[in-house]
């Protein structure tokens, strides 16, 4: 090899290291941060699934699920549903969308739920070693339903959290604690150093659960008083040198250690119910949730004990999300309203600076990448947006061709949604 071809060869392979070391993994529900947000710069902007527009792979996914992919280096893991057989399984492919192998966690009767929920709506979650799974187990049998909001009959069961290595080779598997919910079930795992933390608030006998990564040993339980179902998966920051695990649920807003469980601070209400995850952007927590009444609210994080009356930095009640998780970017929160509108909001000061019709509906959390907020519809309809503080600027509308109730994935500079019936890897082609 000629002298200016070794060195345009050895310019093209640090290029392309340099790439692939640049990219992120998305380990979990929300990604590495676990609040949506993505560090990737080469991300497409335009694709189209009916024409494959920028479509680097569409793969049949078998069963039914609204559970996030989660992608580890060149490893795509996601959960299922196979109604017929009734089977909960994991399947992993690869990044060309070839399935190395599906695995059944378990075969049970299905639970009731919601029209809206799954029965494999729990996302997974990786260290890149070992892959944590969550699935509750029904025996199939009806009670009356605890909650007094609730008046159809509920399936009673147990959560199953289940480890397996990236070779498909089962680890372990247990059954952390009971779950009752007429609205289903999603308790996604979240990591923490050696633990494994699901949240299992319920309208039963409520709890946070910490497991032993290796051994799904129990490390630490901690009850929920109000004993009411939710469905959001905490969040972890270190501030001023602590460590605090975020959520809300169960008629509050908490903040935990996730090493031993012990409580920071706790906010009472602002409502009942939950289902988004909350963000911080290095001043505040966010909650924007709720049901049957909608907040949106920032928390100062350096409180200890009841901080209900002195902590809330700002609440409005303009925006009425309930199940979409919002996202940070830049100095603006964006929130999704369900019934398909939505908001931003000004994250200093809570001032909501615009509302504006979006879609038809919003079940998936929102994320963003390159300064821009990615709004996906039910419909499959993914609208991108720039941050503008005086109108609704969408610098983009694309297909995927069928309805899509899943959050997507943000790895290796491509987007990874889970649609009715496929997984896609949208990209930019080259």
């Amino acid at each position: 090899m000629r002298q200016p071809q070794r060195f345009a060869f050895a310019m093209l392979v640090m290029l392309v290291s340099s790439g692939l070391c640049s990219a992120e993994n998305w380990p979990g529900w929300r990604g590495p941060r676990g609040d949506g947000s993505s560090l990737e710069t080469d991300l497409p902007q335009k694709w189209d699934g009916e024409t494959g527009e920028n479509i680097l792979w569409k793969v049949a996914i078998p069963g039914k699920g609204h559970a996030s992919p989660i992608v580890w280096n060149n490893r795509v893991f996601v959960t299922s549903c196979l109604e017929e057989t009734k089977d909960r399984v994991l399947i992993c492919l690869d990044l060309k969308g070839t399935v190395l192998w599906t695995r059944k966690v378990f075969t049970s009767p299905l639970e009731t739920k919601h029209s809206l929920n799954s029965f494999a709506s729990s996302t997974p979650a990786t260290d890149g070693e070992r892959v944590y799974v969550s699935f509750l187990q029904v025996d199939g049998h009806t009670i009356p339903a605890p909650n007094v909001g609730s008046k159809r009959p509920v399936t009673p069961g147990k959560m199953v959290t289940a480890a397996y290595d990236f070779a498909g080779n089962r680890l372990w598997t247990v059954q952390p604690g009971e779950f009752i919910s007429a609205h289903g079930y999603c308790a996604s795992p979240v990591v923490y150093k050696d633990l494994v933390i699901i949240n299992g608030d319920h309208d039963g006998n409520s709890y946070i659960v910490a497991l032993d990564k290796k051994t799904g040993a129990e490390r630490w339980r901690v009850k929920r008083a109000h004993k009411t179902r939710s469905y959001a998966t905490p969040i972890i920051r270190e501030i001023d040198g602590k460590v605090q695990m975020v959520l809300s649920g169960s008629k509050s807003v908490i903040s935990l250690d996730p090493a031993d469980g012990k409580t920071h601070w706790r906010i009472e209400g602002p409502t009942e119910q939950f289902v988004a995850s909350m963000v911080y952007d290095g001043k505040f927590f966010f909650m924007a949730a709720g049901f049957p009444t909608h907040h949106v609210i920032a928390i100062r994080p350096n409180g200890s004990g009841d901080v209900s009356e002195t902590h809330v930095a700002w609440h409005s009640k303009e925006a009425k999300c309930y199940v979409p998780s919002p996202v940070l970017v830049g100095d603006y929160l964006f929130v999704a309203d369900d019934r398909g509108t939505a908001n931003c909001f000004e994250a200093a000061t809570g001032n909501r600076l615009w509302q504006d019709r979006m879609g038809r509906h919003y079940s998936a959390s929102l994320t963003t990448a390159n300064g821009l907020a990615h709004f996906l519809a039910d419909d499959g309809v993914v609208k991108i947006v720039r941050p503008n503080p005086d109108k609704l600027e969408v610098v983009a509308e694309n297909k995927l061709g069928e309805f899509c109730y899943a959050s997507p994935a943000i790895s290796q500079n491509r987007f990874f949604f889970r649609g009715e019936k496929h997984l896609f890897c949208i990209g930019n082609k080259k």
